[in-house]
């Protein structure tokens, strides 16, 4: 097995180049070279030196990555007679699918590497912006990258902007978290005679003419917190401050006890914005629940019981642990396997804690919403076989258990109470059989009835009389219309 040794270009132009990275260009009999468009390449080709580029085979795919693997394919059929030098941009371990790749194929034992230094393209935009990457940066692909992982609080250096194409798609993929006349830096062949540096609002990167495969995108760190309200960080420094000893007296008092009627209401506020199918509304009521759950997370904080990343790890982990046919080998073929798999982690979790012994009833009562815990106890019934198998049947409980209460009410027996109840778990029930909540039905239903009675009340309001100047059915036809 022969070997290949990847040499880096470095970022500039000739002068930059090592002399020992030089000499072993200048006496190599065949170089092989990812791209022909490099500074140094011109100036060793006015020296006779020549080399042979994989430029083509980028025309062959619509993807990098079979490029690079093409590559590194024919490098290794290269190294089967001969030892092969590969020289590449910059240095070869930064940004460098290729020496990637071949990194893999040496682990593998299928190449015998060796890597030769040249200057990064790093080194040379540092200098060019002046940055210290010490205060913290991120060095991400503009192809790849995603904008979950993106701090904004960290210089952010984006390569792969090789042209309009990848430069709009980087703006379109940063708006998602910096407003659009944020400024943006994009530097070209940094370090080098044809160095370029222009900034430029967010929105008009993919406007700038001077952008090529030696070009990166600059994005520095933010410095207002009004400039970083799409930030994970913010929010979670913002809901300490609120807490903290300069701080809201309301927010540094509450506890996860009074903040309870408040996840219930915003939770009710979040289910009525579904239910209008309002994406605006959505996003206010499903941010007051986020704001919420940060709370909580601050007041556990405070304590010095939990925090925030206990939360996040607890989730992630039981969503891992419950979808081992996501992020395991499980194999699953319907929606009943991957149920009935759910029910035996469950299971398995409650035994593990020590739990197996306790009621079956354990777990599904909701102090908060009576509706929804009788939901829970019949739906767990129902898993265990306690259900009618026929639909007619859940018909005539509830019809029955109606009957009897109507027999109460009307002799105002002292059992009435008791039979209400009674007919209304059966219904509850009877919405359980056909997958409908009772607590999300009620949430609706109270909607629907607030927003009817808003016109009625219009109504009244529109012909300057009292409510008590309509009679009954007067009022009962603007109940009516309003349902119209």
């Amino acid at each position: 097995m022969h070997q290949i040794t990847v040499i880096g270009l470095g970022a500039g132009d000739f002068e930059q180049l090592p002399m020992g990275v030089y000499k072993t260009l200048k006496n190599a009999p065949k170089i092989y070279v990812r791209t022909e468009d490099h500074p140094v390449l011109d100036e060793l080709k006015e020296e006779g030196v020549t080399f042979e580029s994989f430029d083509l085979i980028y025309e062959k795919h619509g993807e990098f990555l079979p490029v690079y693997q093409e590559i590194v394919d024919t490098l290794k059929g290269y190294a089967e007679h001969d030892d092969v030098i590969y020289a590449v941009p910059g240095h070869p371990l930064v940004a460098e699918m290729t020496v990637e790749l071949l990194i893999e194929e040496e682990k593998q034992g299928n190449v015998k590497l060796k890597i030769e230094g040249g200057q990064s393209f790093l080194d040379a935009v540092f200098a060019t912006l002046k940055i210290d990457p010490i205060d913290g940066f991120q060095l991400v692909d503009g192809a790849t990258f995603s904008i979950h992982h993106v701090n904004m609080n960290n210089h952010l250096l984006i390569a792969q902007v090789y042209d309009q194409f990848s430069a709009s798609e980087v703006k379109l993929t940063l708006m998602d978290k910096y407003h659009a006349e944020y400024p943006v830096t994009i530097v070209t062949a940094a370090g080098s005679k044809q160095e370029s540096v222009i900034t430029v609002p967010l929105y008009e990167l993919d406007h700038v003419a001077e952008i090529s495969n030696l070009t990166t995108v600059y994005v520095p760190p933010v410095t207002k917190r009004e400039d970083a309200l799409r930030e994970w960080s913010t929010f979670r420094d913002i809901m300490s401050t609120m807490r903290g000893p300069n701080g809201c007296e309301w927010d540094k008092a509450q506890t996860h006890e009074t903040m309870k009627r408040y996840m219930l209401e915003e939770m009710h506020e979040a289910l009525q914005a579904i239910d209008e199918q309002d994406d605006e509304h959505m996003i206010e009521e499903f941010g007051d629940m986020l704001m919420l759950v940060f709370m909580q997370a601050q007041i556990g904080e405070d304590a010095g019981f939990f925090n925030l990343e206990d939360l996040l790890a607890g989730a992630a982990e039981k969503m891992m642990r419950r979808h081992p046919h996501v992020f395991g080998d499980t194999v699953v073929n319907s929606v009943e396997d991957i149920n009935a798999n759910w029910e035996k982690i469950k299971k398995e979790e409650h035994e593990a804690a020590g739990a197996d012994d306790a009621p079956i009833m354990d777990g599904e009562y909701r102090a908060m919403s009576s509706l929804q815990t009788a939901y829970n106890y019949q739906r767990r019934a129902a898993k265990l076989g306690f259900e009618w198998p026929e639909d007619e049947q859940y018909w005539w409980n509830f019809e029955e258990e109606l009957s009897d209460f109507k027999d109460a009410a009307l002799a105002n027996n002292e059992n009435k109470m008791d039979q209400y109840s009674n007919a209304l778990i059966a219904f509850v029930n009877l919405g359980r059989h056909y997958k409908i909540s009772a607590e999300e039905a009620m949430l609706h239903a109270n909607v629907k009835y607030a927003k009817r009675f808003g016109k009625m009340e219009a109504r009244v309001k529109e012909s300057g009389k009292e409510w008590k100047d309509f009679s009954v059915d007067e009022l009962l036809q603007f109940w009516a219309e309003a349902k119209g």
